[in-house]
């Protein structure tokens, strides 16, 4: 028995932004989750009594959780209707943010990011395929890159608001304003979002199919490559920019919120071109750039007014490789939407955690003025593997 999509072919080439849009709530709340535990981190470590690197590692469990869980649970709700996954990963996600708020230990604390890394998981994959489900084929890039819009709107406004609340009132604070959003999320896309029906019941073995397809595997190893040298500058952006910012916090929030920004019109911009060009293209286009920004930004990093052209050129070609990205993912095998997707999810969230301990390894070895070569060095071969995915 195979599911079925309630929707028709004009609701979905029409009528389908507003749908994408619900999604996107979804994922600030995830995304705000994501951002804003950095902002915590001395705050947290204080009140559970570790320290800054114990509590750092709130960060990695919840990456590490996320990357092996997406394509699990996505295997294991395959056949369930769209609407109940994502409610029901909403509904994980928060639970496991009001154990994290209500823990007073560190060990339950770290559990409870795991419970919280398995509903964003869940959400953020199954948001991407099912507005690119509504949008119909030659609207996917588009519809992908609204639902990314909570994504990248959470780094501007909403990692720098948790963080402001939890100055003002403590870090389990952030943890119940991230909890209320996920629950402001979850009417919307109750009363709001059309049905969207599963893929019928089949075995794990066979939604794992897609891995044996090169093509897909091409797309999630550049996923992990590109993303590592993105988030290696990111992660250590304080270190690469001190003379800039002269320790200057104010300074370091502008810069982040100017990448935010930066990365939202990226994104956006993305959409549409590979809607219009490929996304082949775009992507290659895109690493191409940031290899190029990356090898000026050492040259550049001394000083605030330099800084801000480079930060925002690096968010603008940053953010513009993930929407073509799942685009392309999709196109490769559109009847494991939901699959692909996580698989995609899951490369992202262990870029992240190979960025960080490649960052701190180069930094500790060489200093911050190589992190951003080593960054190139990333995205240049994230280019060489798009290129040749596409003669082949």
């Amino acid at each position: 028995m195979t599911g079925t999509h309630t929707t028709t072919a004009p609701a979905a080439e029409t009528r389908w932004r507003p749908h994408a849009a619900v999604l996107a709530l979804g994922t600030f709340a995830v995304g705000t989750d994501a951002f804003v535990i950095a902002g915590v981190l001395p705050s947290i470590g204080a009140e559970l009594h570790v320290g800054v690197a114990a509590a750092g590692q709130l960060v990695s469990v919840f990456s590490i959780a996320y990357a092996v869980l997406a394509p699990v649970l996505a295997a294991l709700t395959a056949s369930w209707p769209r609407r109940a996954v994502l409610l029901t990963a909403l509904g994980v996600f928060a639970l496991g943010n009001v154990v994290t708020a209500l823990t007073p230990g560190y060990g339950l604390v770290l559990a409870s990011r795991v419970v919280a890394a398995a509903g964003a998981a869940l959400y953020t994959a199954n948001a991407s395929s099912t507005a690119a489900a509504l949008a119909g084929d030659r609207q996917h890039g588009r519809a992908i890159a609204i639902v990314m819009l909570g994504l990248t709107s959470s780094l501007v406004l909403g990692a720098p608001l948790g963080t402001a609340i939890g100055a003002a009132w403590g870090w389990w604070a952030t943890m119940w304003f991230v909890t209320a959003l996920a629950l402001v999320a979850g009417p919307f896309i109750a009363l709001r979002l059309p049905e969207v029906g599963g893929s019928g019941r089949v075995g794990l073995r066979q939604r794992l199919l897609p891995l044996g397809d090169r093509r897909v595997l091409r797309v999630l190893v550049g996923t992990v490559v590109v993303f590592t040298g993105i988030y290696v500058p990111y992660t250590y952006l304080s270190a690469i920019f001190a003379d800039a910012t002269g320790g200057d916090g104010d300074r370091l929030a502008l810069l982040i919120l100017l990448y935010g920004v930066a990365g939202t019109v990226g994104n956006f911009l993305a959409g549409h071109l590979a809607d219009r060009l490929g996304p082949r293209r775009v992507i290659l286009a895109a690493t191409l750039l940031l290899t190029v920004v990356f090898l000026v930004l050492p040259s550049v990093r001394g000083t605030f007014a330099a800084a801000l052209p480079a930060i925002a050129v690096t968010g603008l070609f940053s953010f513009s490789v993930t929407t073509p990205q799942q685009h392309q993912i999709i196109a490769l095998a559109p009847e494991s939407r939901s699959l692909v997707i996580s698989l995609y999810q899951s490369s992202l969230y262990l870029a992240i955690s190979l960025a960080s301990v490649l960052g701190a390894a180069g930094l500790t070895a060489f200093g911050a003025v190589w992190l951003a070569p080593v960054a190139a060095v990333c995205t240049l071969l994230a280019a060489v593997l798009t290129w040749r995915g596409g003669r082949e």
